[in-house]
Formats: C-alpha cells, sequence, structure tokens
C-alpha cells in the first residue's frame, strides 16, 4: 500500500517500544491485590488509559488514587521493556515537525519508556494526561494533530490495539495496524495490517506537499 500525508504519529507501547512483559505484570499484581482476574483485564487494558480500566473493573475502588499509584510503580519499573525492530531508524529518519507520539500512558510513564530504549523524545507527545477522555475517544489524536497545525485527514497513524485504532478513525485519519499484540483480524478497521515496524518504507519530501510516502512491503 501507498499513503501519503503531512506527518506520521505513532501510538508507544506495542509500536515503538515492547512493554508487553512489563505492563502484563503491573496488571497481575493490582489484580492479585484487589481479588481480579488479571486475565480478564489485560484482554482489554492494552490501548486504553488505566483509569479506563480500573474504572470497568473496580468502579467500587477510589479509582483516581489506584491509577496515580499505578502509574508511579509503572514509571520505575522498565525491566522487559524494549525498543521495536526498527523505531530507531524510522523516527529518526523524519523531521521533527512531521511525527508525534499518542499515547493512552501517562507522560512520566512515556518519558521513563522512551529514555530506557534510546528512542527521541518527540516535539508533539500526548499523553493521558493531557485529554479528558481517552482512546477510543478522538480527542488524543485530534490534540496531537491541532499541536502540530496539520490537518486530521493529512495524517497517518500507526497503532496496534482496537481503541487505538477507532480512536483514530474516528479523528478522520488513516491507519496501519501492527500485530505486535493483537491478531491482524482483531484489526480489520485498520487501512492496512503489517506484521513489522520496520517493513515499512518511508521517504520524506521537504519542499512538497504531502511531504511523507509510506510504502509497505
Amino acid at each position: 500500500m501507498h499513503l501519503e500525508c503531512d506527518a506520521i504519529l505513532f501510538d508507544l507501547d506495542g509500536v515503538l517500544l515492547d512493554s508487553s512483559v512489563c505492563v502484563e505484570r503491573s496488571w497481575h499484581e493490582w489484580a492479585n491485590e484487589h481479588g481480579l482476574d488479571p486475565a480478564a483485564i489485560i484482554l482489554v487494558a492494552h490501548g486504553q488509559r488505566t483509569i479506563d480500566t480500573m474504572r470497568l473493573f473496580a468502579p467500587h475502588l477510589d479509582v483516581d488514587e489506584q491509577a496515580g499509584r499505578f502509574a508511579e510503580r509503572e514509571a520505575t519499573d522498565t525491566e522487559g521493556v524494549y525498543p521495536i525492530p526498527g523505531a530507531s531508524a524510522l523516527v529518526e529518519s523524519l523531521p521533527q515537525d512531521t511525527w508525534a507520539v499518542v499515547t493512552s500512558g501517562g507522560t512520566t510513564l512515556a518519558l521513563a519508556r522512551l529514555r530506557h530504549v534510546g528512542l527521541p523524545i518527540p516535539r508533539t507527545l500526548v499523553t493521558a494526561d493531557d485529554v479528558e477522555q481517552g482512546k477510543p475517544s478522538p480527542d488524543p489524536y485530534l490534540l496531537a494533530a491541532a499541536r502540530m497545525e496539520i490537518a486530521p485527514s493529512a495524517c497517518v497513524v500507526v497503532e496496534d490495539s482496537p481503541p487505538g485504532i477507532e480512536s483514530a478513525r474516528a479523528a478522520g485519519m488513516r491507519v496501519i495496524a501492527l500485530t505486535t499484540t493483537h491478531k491482524p483480524e482483531d484489526l480489520s478497521r485498520s487501512d492496512v495490517v503489517v506484521d513489522r515496524l520496520d517493513s515499512l518504507r518511508v521517504s520524506v519530501h521537504p519542499q512538497g506537499q504531502p511531504r511523507i510516502v509510506i510504502e509497505t512491503a
């Protein structure tokens, strides 16, 4: 597939870095603390804000306090967090004003994981702390486009979860899905599904519009 755009918006976990072991460990610990089923939680937690997952499974708890403690613990746990193959080369090939990270994690967590795996900090970073409604609401991706002063229709999103795909589509953006955390059939709402981030071929044309051409192998 051949896609043209002015900006690429990346989800973080499962797209630029692999934190699946760390994420599952955190949810297992939290679920066990509260007598909940960790498998059921992990099944839906990926791609949405921690507080939204807690509201779904533990509405009887003080989820604001619980989510805050959860975030503090996650931000100091980088064991099992690795860059996705091809992530560094891809983002470093893009001009700073043409890419962003849009994540359901908090700002402290996102920065800690980016620094841990050695990826550059994007000029535009939208996290769970920046929006009232997280994915699958379009708000995170619309905010990123607004901060970049780029029309949503001129953005391509790289995602790995159904909530993220729905968020991007609701924002009027095209979506490339990676099968890093979900099966291809779960990602059917995207424009194209690929197995690996490093299967994307990106060309940058600084003097033209659109500025970026993406080809999938």
